[in-house]
């Protein structure tokens, strides 16, 4: 009797957020090995894809999932030309620049990016309000939890990345989980994605149910049995 897939999950966090943002992701530990990736002040002048190359050092095993949350999810979309994984996933993310908002190209355009205050940014009010979106009033105390990368050189480099993400092309293998009431990436311009109800930007942590129930079927290729709901 052959010995069952053993999986590595490997999981990427969002802008500036640690990976304690995983902390409710619960996979079965004997189908499941998770690891959890931090982000790494980048080098000098260092490109996205040399930053993703990078990374993928940390990543070994024989069926590799990569999962990554927003610009987590941009990043390990680019990892998967170093690592080979079985699968791709992203959550709260995008599988293009074609999926950015308006905002986002208007940034590119005018540089408007380089004006950021980044010293203001590292005030964890105001990384949240950049990371996560408007409604974070109520929330700051697990903001000020969850964001714990704050250095200057980095958030620079992060915003700068995600703004001139140059891909075009949507890779048909990434497999795209998004949210219906998501605010930093709205659903209009997101295409072939499967829909959380209720699910806003941050819903890796208070969707953690569905994800809990589903990511499972997911990456043993039973989509057809997702639940229809985020709740």
């Amino acid at each position: 009797m052959s010995t069952p897939k053993k999986y590595d999950v490997y999981l990427m966090p969002g802008l500036a957020a640690s990976p304690l943002i995983f902390e409710r992701i619960a996979l079965p530990s004997d189908r499941y090995n998770v690891h959890l990736l931090e982000w790494q002040i980048p080098l000098e002048a260092e490109s996205l894809t040399a930053y993703a190359e990078r990374l993928s050092k940390k990543v070994t095993g024989k069926h590799i999932i990569l999962i990554g949350v927003s610009f987590g999810g941009i990043l390990v979309q680019e990892m998967k030309s170093f690592v080979k994984p079985e699968k791709v996933i992203i959550i709260s993310s995008v599988k293009s620049n074609l999926e950015f908002p308006r905002r986002f190209k208007i940034a590119k355009t005018t540089k408007a990016y380089k004006l950021l205050p980044i010293k203001l940014l590292l005030n964890v009010e105001q990384l949240a309000k950049f990371s996560f979106g408007d409604t974070i009033n109520k929330r700051l105390k697990l903001y000020e939890k969850f964001l714990s990368v704050r250095d200057e050189k980095y958030l620079q480099w992060s915003i700068e990345q995600v703004i001139l993400w140059n891909r075009i092309e949507v890779d048909s293998e990434v497999i795209h989980l998004h949210g219906d009431a998501d605010e930093v990436f709205p659903p209009k311009y997101i295409k072939n994605a499967i829909w959380i109800k209720d699910g806003t930007h941050i819903m890796i942590l208070n969707k953690y149910k569905w994800l809990n129930e589903n990511l499972p079927k997911i990456i043993e290729r039973n989509e057809n049995e997702l639940e229809n709901t985020g709740s």
